[in-house]
């Protein structure tokens, strides 16, 4: 009797987790859903009010997104080569400073562990003053470099790898590889980087998806050559727009538009995330 009733409790609370995952699943999709059915309606139709069937303008606002007065293609490829820089240097270098962490015992261990995490606590905009200066002064405005170089120092991102390490790399594995005589650089390359990659995976769609949602430093730095905009720039131009030229469509479908290469992202990291957790669960 005892075992039924232990059960029955499992069943339900499978069950109530299935249902809130459920609920949690179409509160994330629903908005996704919304705006794939909004980018094929026009501005007029938009203006009517909310629908759940699709319009017949998809084609109509994708050749206007594109033959529009804004860059559109060019804002995709600037935020395709800022993004992928931005997260694979931000995360190959956290991933290096974390190893230093690591790995190795010096007197100053400590006290950088907690420079570096006090550094999470400054927010982008106190510096962004003295950013702009130092920018102008080595004439980097309007250039890729101010928004990919800095983007290196991720103190977040050197945090959760630093954690990660602590279980997923072991002394021990270390200390073996230095006994078979491989170099440090070695040991970094071919031997952490491989255990770590279901880490790195998930801090590379959080710095690709970062990067590529970023407005306010763009902003900043972007400020003269239309050409040089990333997609979060040209939508905000695009919303706006004076009341003759604003179309709603548009902007809906080229909002639809910059979420594909997130997608596409996620899709090709994904399977590393799963394999990540599931080694996690075998080794837990």
């Amino acid at each position: 009797m005892e075992k039924k009733e232990k059960g029955l409790s499992v069943g339900t609370r499978r069950t109530i987790a299935y249902v809130v995952l459920a609920i949690i699943s179409f509160l994330c999709l629903f908005w996704f859903y919304m705006l794939l059915i909004n980018s094929t309606r026009s501005h007029a139709e938009l203006g009517r009010g909310f629908r759940l069937i699709p319009g017949g303008y998809m084609i109509a606002n994708l050749k206007g997104m594109l033959n529009g007065t804004q860059p559109i293609l060019n804002g995709l490829l600037n935020s395709v080569i800022v993004a992928t820089c931005t997260a694979a240097l931000s995360v190959y270098f956290s991933t290096l400073t974390a190893f230093a962490i690591h790995a190795y015992d010096f007197k100053l261990k400590k006290p950088l562990f907690t420079f570096i995490l006090a550094i999470m606590m400054i927010p982008t905009q106190v510096t962004a003053l003295g950013f702009i200066q130092l920018i102008r002064k080595m004439n980097l405005m309007n250039s890729f470099i101010p928004l990919i170089i800095p983007a290196i120092a991720a103190p977040i991102t050197f945090f959760y790898l630093k954690q990660y390490m602590e279980t997923a790399l072991p002394h021990e594995l270390l200390e073996a590889a230095r006994i078979d005589g491989a170099s440090e650089i070695t040991i970094f390359n071919k031997i952490a980087l491989p255990i770590m990659v279901p880490g790195i995976a998930v801090q590379l769609i959080f710095t690709f998806v970062s990067s590529w949602n970023n407005y306010f430093t763009p902003a900043l730095v972007l400020v003269d050559n239309d050409k040089k905009k990333t997609l979060p720039i040209l939508i905000a131009m695009l919303r706006a727009a004076d009341f003759l030229k604003f179309d709603m469509g548009i902007v809906y479908m080229t909002i639809a538009f910059s979420i594909f290469p997130v997608v596409v992202v996620y899709l090709l990291l994904s399977k590393y995330i799963v394999g990540g957790v599931a080694v996690g669960a075998v080794k837990g």
